[in-house]
């Protein structure tokens, strides 16, 4: 089984988004992980966005880049817009995937919410391309 770490900024939508699908969908074949660079907390809207498509994300917490030193992983994944990408010596692999931020979202609750969909959709869309047809 391959393990992938997906790293963001602060471990709060895009890389708990990607970790929980990835497990969800290809659990089989691989296991994920997240941190991030500066952890935060836990997105509500990336919970309720990812429950819409049947995946509980609700009991991840944020984690710190750190809390994976000297584990091997054979790909790391920096789901971050922008900036520098993490150093992370233990990643056979890595790769650079920009998405943006829904933490820099604004508007009405329900806008903000087609904001990280949309997100969350682009995001599970590169994993089945990327991951699901491996």
């Amino acid at each position: 089984m391959k393990k992938v770490l997906f790293v963001c900024t602060h471990n709060a939508a895009r890389s708990q988004m990607a970790e929980g699908y990835l497990n969800a969908r290809y659990g089989d074949r691989y296991a994920a992980f997240s941190a991030g660079t500066a952890p935060g907390t836990l997105n509500p809207h990336a919970v309720r966005a990812m429950a819409e498509i049947g995946i509980d994300i609700s009991g991840h917490r944020a984690k710190d880049l750190g809390e994976f030193d000297e584990q091997e992983m054979d790909c790391l994944v920096a789901v971050c817009e922008g900036g520098v990408c993490p150093l992370f010596p233990w990643a056979k692999k890595e790769i650079h995937q920009e998405f943006p931020d829904p933490s820099k979202l604004t508007g009405t609750d329900e806008e903000i919410m087609a904001g990280v969909r949309g997100i969350r959709d682009a995001i599970t869309g590169w994993i089945d391309t990327t991951f699901g047809a491996v």
